[in-house]
C-alpha cells in the first residue's frame, strides 16, 4: 500500500518538476494536476476491469491480471469465488446422492407445494399412481390423482392416519393396495409417501380367515362331541345304538387331531432352521413309500365293489437311477405323499393318478402327479396353497381332508429350494409338480471294475 502512495506522490512530483521546467509556477501546477488525473484514469480503468468481470460472469478462468491495490481485490475475489463454487458443488454432490437415494426406496416419495402442485416424485410414487416425473411436473396433485376418496383426505387436513386406496394395476383377479400417507412441512408443503401394501393386507385377510378357519375346524367337532356326549350322560340307549354314538365321536376326535397335527407341522416348519444338504436320503426308498401309503388311501376311500384308482409310479430302473435327495426325510415325504394323497382323495375310483420322477438338464429333476380328477377352475389356483382353503369343502371333508395339505408341501418344498407347480383344465384332471435344483440331488451309478462294486458321485 505504501508502494502505491509513492508512486502516486512520485508522478505529481515527475508531473510538476516537468510543468516548473518548462513554463514556471502555473506549468508545474498543471503538470501536477495532469498527473494526478492520470493516476485516477489509470486505477479507474483497472478497477473498470476488475467491474466488467464480475458482471459478465465472474468465471475463475476469465479473472483479469492485476498488480497491486486491484489485483489484490480480483485475488481475494477469485478465492471466495473458488470457495463457493465448491460449496456448491458438495451441496449439489449431497443432493444428487439424497435424490438418489429418494429414488431407491421401495416407497414413493412426492414433494408438494402450498398449492398441491408436485414439484418432485420419484419413479416408485410415479408407478404407483400413474405419473409422468417429468411432464407432470408442478401439476396439480388433485387434478391426476382422481380419487374421492384422497381428495376429501386432502381437503379434510387431517393426516395423522394413513390412506388405502387401489393401485393403477389393481385388478379383479389381482388386487393392488396403496398406502398414501401426507406430512406438512415448511410453509404449507406437503410430503407425500405411498407404498404398496398389498402383501401386508392378504396377510391380514389370511390371518382372519386363518382365524376363523381354525375356530371352525375345531369347533365343529367339539359340538358334535359335546352333543354325543350328552347324549350318552341323558339316554338309556341299545347297545347298537351306543357303538355307533361312540363311533362317531372317534371320527371326529380323529378329525380334531388331524387338524391340530398339521398345524403343529405347519409352526414347526415355519419355525425350525433350514435342512441341511449334508443329510442324503434314497428318492427310491422315498418313492416306495409314497406308493405304499397311495395304495392303501386308495383301497380305504374305494367303496365295495368299485373300481380301485390305476396308480403309475416309476419303475424300478427308474427309480434306482433317481439317486439320492439331500434335506430332511420327513419333509420330503410329507410334501410328496401329501401331492399324491390328494390325487387319490379328489379323483373318483377308477381314475389314473400317474406318478413320475424326471431327470432335468443341469442336474436337477421334476417330481410330478398327474391324475384325472374333476380339475380345478383358474381362479382357485393361486389360492390352493392358503391355509384351509378349499374348492370343494364337502368333498374334502367326505375324505379326510383338513385344508392344511397344500400349505404343509408350499412350506417344505421351499425349504428344500423346491418350486410348486399346478397346472389344471377344469374336468380334464391336474397336475402337480415340485423341481428340485441340482446342488440338492446327487446320482450313483454302480460300475463293474476288474469284478468290483465302484460307486461314482455325479
Amino acid at each position: 500500500m505504501l508502494w502505491r502512495f509513492s508512486f502516486f506522490f512520485a508522478l505529481q512530483l515527475a508531473g510538476g518538476a516537468l510543468g516548473g521546467w518548462l513554463g514556471g509556477a502555473w506549468c508545474a501546477a498543471l503538470g501536477i494536476a495532469l498527473a494526478s488525473w492520470a493516476a485516477f484514469a489509470w486505477e479507474s480503468w483497472r478497477g473498470l476491469r476488475v467491474i466488467r468481470w464480475l458482471r459478465q460472469d465472474g468465471a475463475l478462468a476469465r479473472a483479469p491480471v492485476l498488480h497491486g491495490l486491484w489485483g489484490e481485490a480480483v485475488e481475494r475475489t477469485r478465492r471466495l469465488l473458488r470457495q463457493q463454487q465448491q460449496q456448491a458443488a458438495a451441496s449439489d454432490a449431497r443432493l444428487q446422492e439424497f435424490l438418489a437415494a429418494l429414488q431407491a426406496s421401495p416407497n414413493g416419495v412426492l414433494l408438494l407445494d402450498a398449492e398441491g402442485h408436485i414439484e418432485w416424485c420419484n419413479q416408485t410414487a410415479a408407478q404407483h399412481l400413474g405419473l409422468d416425473a417429468e411432464r407432470d411436473l408442478m401439476q396439480s396433485i388433485g387434478n391426476l390423482l382422481r380419487e374421492p376418496a384422497f381428495n376429501a383426505y386432502y381437503a379434510g387436513g387431517d393426516f395423522t392416519q394413513d390412506l388405502l386406496l387401489p393401485g393403477r394395476e389393481s385388478t379383479p383377479s389381482h388386487p393392488v393396495k396403496l398406502s398414501v400417507h401426507l406430512h406438512p412441512y415448511g410453509d404449507g408443503r406437503k410430503l407425500m409417501l405411498s407404498r404398496d401394501v398389498t402383501a401386508l393386507e392378504q396377510a391380514e385377510a389370511m390371518r382372519r380367515d386363518f382365524v376363523a378357519n381354525v375356530s371352525h375346524e375345531i369347533r365343529t367337532p367339539l359340538t358334535v362331541l359335546v352333543g354325543f356326549i350328552e347324549t350318552l350322560q341323558t339316554l338309556q340307549l341299545p347297545n347298537a345304538e351306543r357303538a355307533r354314538y361312540l363311533g362317531l365321536m372317534a371320527q371326529q376326535g380323529a378329525r380334531m387331531h388331524s387338524v391340530v397335527q398339521d398345524l403343529l407341522t405347519l409352526s414347526r416348519l415355519e419355525g425350525s432352521p433350514l435342512p441341511g444338504r449334508g443329510d442324503w436320503s434314497s428318492v427310491r426308498a422315498l418313492l416306495l413309500r409314497c406308493e405304499e401309503e397311495a395304495r392303501a388311501l386308495s383301497q380305504l376311500l374305494t367303496p365295495e365293489g368299485a373300481t380301485p384308482h390305476r396308480l403309475q409310479f416309476p419303475g424300478e430302473a427308474q427309480l434306482r437311477a433317481a439317486g439320492e435327495i439331500a434335506g430332511s426325510v420327513a419333509e420330503l415325504h410329507s410334501a410328496l405323499s401329501n401331492l399324491i394323497s390328494n390325487a387319490v382323495r379328489y379323483t373318483p375310483p377308477g381314475g389314473q393318478i400317474t406318478v413320475q420322477w424326471q431327470p432335468l438338464e443341469g442336474g436337477g429333476a421334476r417330481f410330478s402327479v398327474r391324475d384325472t380328477g374333476p380339475g380345478i377352475a383358474p381362479e382357485h389356483i393361486p389360492r390352493l396353497t392358503e391355509r384351509f382353503y378349499r374348492v370343494d369343502r364337502s368333498r374334502s371333508r367326505e375324505t379326510g381332508g383338513t385344508g392344511l395339505g397344500l400349505a404343509i408341501v408350499k412350506h417344505a418344498l421351499q425349504r428344500h429350494g423346491a418350486q410348486l407347480d399346478i397346472t389344471s383344465v377344469l374336468g380334464q384332471g391336474a397336475v402337480f409338480s415340485a423341481t428340485f435344483p441340482a446342488s440338492r440331488l446327487r446320482v450313483m451309478e454302480a460300475e463293474e471294475n476288474q469284478g468290483c462294486s465302484v460307486r461314482i458321485e455325479r
